[in-house]
This record gives structure tokens, C-alpha cells and sequence, in this order.
């Protein structure tokens, strides 16, 4: 990867956004190849589970003043256009992928830095984490890759207004008392970590439906995501792992799921 860091601890993928000396802003070229990459998780059978952090201590400051914010002024409408269709496509292609995504965030994590933890399945914070939707900083709406249907859904419509509105930070406190954060830490890249390989060794192919039930119930009514709730779990009583659970349970043992 040219513009972030990319490994692998056993079945899980780490992201680890690496410009910390300007505390990780995204251009062009990074949005791209981060959507680029988590569109390409999906046919991926060895990764599990992701994490997403910065190196240096902070997140990401959002995108580049100089690099993105400063030739934005010059484009027409077309050119507009298919950069901002392009950030919100790295939303879709996270949400899309079936690993859950965990995002470790430490210092600043601001703009579309913000929106890529809010595009995670799951937030850990350090204790010095602060979170800002800066859009209205720099005379834009809050309506930025996805930020007004999913921020309401995660801390409520109040809430998120007045972060869209006001572009605040938001203390790594008041974001797990809101339920933005799962967990602060003070090691949220060890405790994502963690959790990511608690997930890749469970039953991912159900993580997997988990997820896409998360975001596709959105959409539908109660009575509809009944009816598809009770399609999906039918389909994942046919699969090896669910075999497996029972055979241990009768065993009285731990099962070890295989992801199929």
C-alpha cells in the first residue's frame, strides 16, 4: 500500500493510517486506495476481522488543507462530484465488507477522520481522544459521507445535530457515555486487538450476516426484518459451524468455529 500500512496478525488486518506528522490527514489518493482496499476485503477468505488507527499517536485529522480543501475551491460541479461520490464510497465499501471493522482511535480524530469511526462497527478510544465533524469549519453541511443517517442511529438525533451543527470536539467521555465509544482505554489499539481476534475466531460467516442485518434493517420495517432475520438464521442452521456448537456443547466442550 502507498499511502497506508497494512499487515496482518494472524486472520486480522490492521490499518494503520501513517502521516502522524501532520496527524494523519487523507488525499485524494489515500481515499481512493483505502476504498479501493476495503472493497477488495470482501472476496478475501484469510482476514476476519479489521482494525483501523493512526500512527503518532492521533486518528486523522480529516482531509488535507492543502492537498484536497485548496484544489476543491477550483473544480467545477462534475469534478466535485466524483470526489465527493469517492468518499462516500470508502463509507459503503467499509459498511460492506463482511469483517467487522474495529476502529482504534487515539488524539485527533477529526472530519473524515471522524466519519471513518463512524463508519467502524465498533469504537475503542484512548482517553485522549477527541472527536469533531468539522464540515461547517469550512462552510460545509454536516451531510458528509453518510454523517446524517448514521451518527443519529449511533448517539440519537439530538445529539448528532449538535455535533453537525456546532463541529465540536467530543471527549473520549462524553463519547462512551453517548455510545459513540464501545470502551475507552488506555491502549484502544491492544483492546481492539483483542477483540478482533475474539471475532475472527468465532463464527464469522454469522458476524458476516450480523452485519449486513445491521445496515440493511435500517431500512425496512420491524415486520419485514422479522421475516428476514428469520430467513437468515435458517440459512446459517445449515452451515458447519453451527453443527459445530452443538457437538461441543453435547461434548461439553469449547467449539472451534471454522468460519463456514
Amino acid at each position: 500500500m502507498k499511502h497506508f500500512l497494512w499487515r496482518t496478525e494472524g486472520d486480522v488486518g490492521v490499518v494503520t493510517l501513517n502521516r502522524p506528522e501532520r496527524k494523519n490527514p487523507l488525499t485524494f489518493e489515500s481515499y481512493d486506495e483505502l476504498r479501493n482496499h476495503f472493497w477488495s476485503l470482501g472476496k478475501s477468505k484469510e482476514v476476519k476481522a479489521v482494525v483501523i488507527t493512526g500512527a503518532g499517536g492521533n486518528f486523522c485529522s480529516g482531509g488535507d488543507v492543502h492537498e484536497i480543501i485548496g484544489p476543491l475551491t477550483k473544480m467545477k460541479l462534475p469534478q466535485l462530484l466524483e470526489f465527493t461520490r469517492m468518499t462516500g464510497d470508502l463509507v459503503k465499501a467499509m459498511r460492506h465488507c463482511p469483517q467487522p471493522v474495529i476502529a482504534a482511535v487515539e488524539g485527533v480524530c477529526a472530519g473524515a477522520g471522524a466519519i471513518l469511526a463512524m463508519a467502524a462497527d465498533l469504537r475503542y478510544a484512548a482517553p485522549s481522544a477527541k472527536v469533531a465533524f468539522l464540515f461547517v469549519r469550512v462552510g460545509l453541511a454536516g451531510c458528509d459521507m453518510g454523517a446524517c443517517a448514521i451518527l443519529p442511529r449511533i448517539i440519537g438525533q439530538g445529539r448528532a445535530a449538535e455535533l453537525l451543527y456546532t463541529g465540536r470536539s467530543m471527549s473520549a467521555e462524553e463519547g462512551h457515555a453517548w455510545g459513540f465509544f464501545n470502551r475507552v482505554s488506555d491502549s484502544p489499539l491492544d483492546a481492539a486487538l483483542i477483540t478482533a481476534k475474539e471475532l475472527a475466531a468465532g463464527p464469522t460467516a454469522a458476524h458476516a450476516v450480523t452485519k449486513n442485518m445491521l445496515h440493511q434493517e435500517w431500512n425496512v420495517t420491524v415486520d419485514q426484518a422479522i421475516d428476514m432475520e428469520a430467513v437468515a438464521q435458517a440459512e446459517l442452521m445449515q452451515t458447519g459451524d453451527f453443527l459445530r456448537a452443538y457437538e461441543a456443547f453435547a461434548a461439553k466442550k469449547k467449539p472451534v468455529f471454522q468460519g463456514d
